[in-house]
């Protein structure tokens, strides 16, 4: 947010939710209010922020979570039947081939569920950086006092949306390297299924986004203060 710390107006947004200017008659419907092409854009990058998030839970929650669980259960099964092996004899490589090779596929599969969090993590960083884009040329467009203090839909203005959002930056980079290092600890074939149970326990769980991701901080706060967040 380099750019946004250079970025001075005459006053700091009020925590607090800016107040509605009184309406002649009754509280202006959403229906009748003026959209711009910044108002349109906005709604459009915040969306783009929902599909992302969505996506990142299901890489995590379904794909991750089979691919953990398939390695936990192949090496459950490989320490059974290794048990069975008596203790003067090797075991066959037709008995425990299949478990060594799904283990080994499942490793893969975790490690390229890395790489596609990677990638949803840098489209989210993309998106919040056309949304500074978009307060500076709005900025040069609307002016100063449009940006920091006229409420877009109904008490947010501009600027609170885009000093605001870049706040989820942090609990899904927390999350990313929270799962790499879970990644790194199912890799070791020495890992006990107690340890590998937490481990994807809090793979499903992503402590750092229960408080602070989208669905917990945002999803709400748009659907009040957006129009139209869900397209009617």
């Amino acid at each position: 947010m380099s750019r946004l710390a250079s970025f001075r107006g005459p006053s700091t947004p009020s925590a607090s939710p800016v107040v509605q200017v009184k309406q002649p008659n009754s509280p202006s419907s959403p229906s009748k209010i003026a959209e711009s092409p910044f108002h349109r854009k906005l709604r459009t990058y915040l969306q783009e922020l929902r599909k992302l998030t969505e996506t990142w839970d299901d890489i995590v929650c379904i794909d991750g979570a089979k691919a953990a669980k398939t390695l936990i259960d192949a090496r459950t099964n490989l320490d059974n039947l290794l048990a069975l092996v008596p203790p003067d004899q090797q075991p066959q490589s037709r008995v425990v081939g299949p478990q060594i090779r799904l283990m080994e596929k499942s490793i893969s599969e975790l490690d390229y569920i890395i790489q596609k969090l990677h990638k949803q993590f840098r489209k989210i960083n993309a998106v919040i950086d056309n949304m500074e884009s978009l307060l500076f040329e709005a900025h040069k467009t609307k002016g100063w006092k449009w940006v920091q203090e006229e409420p877009l839909w109904v008490t947010w203005p501009m600027y609170k949306f885009a000093t605001s959002i870049p706040e989820l930056l942090r609990p899904y980079h927390r999350s990313l390297n929270m799962h790499i290092e879970i990644v790194d600890l199912l890799r070791c074939h020495s890992v006990s299924f107690d340890a590998s149970r937490d481990a994807l326990s809090k793979w499903l769980a992503q402590p750092w986004l229960e408080e602070d991701g989208w669905e917990a901080r945002w999803e709400d706060l748009c659907a009040v203060e957006v129009h139209r967040w869900d397209g009617a």
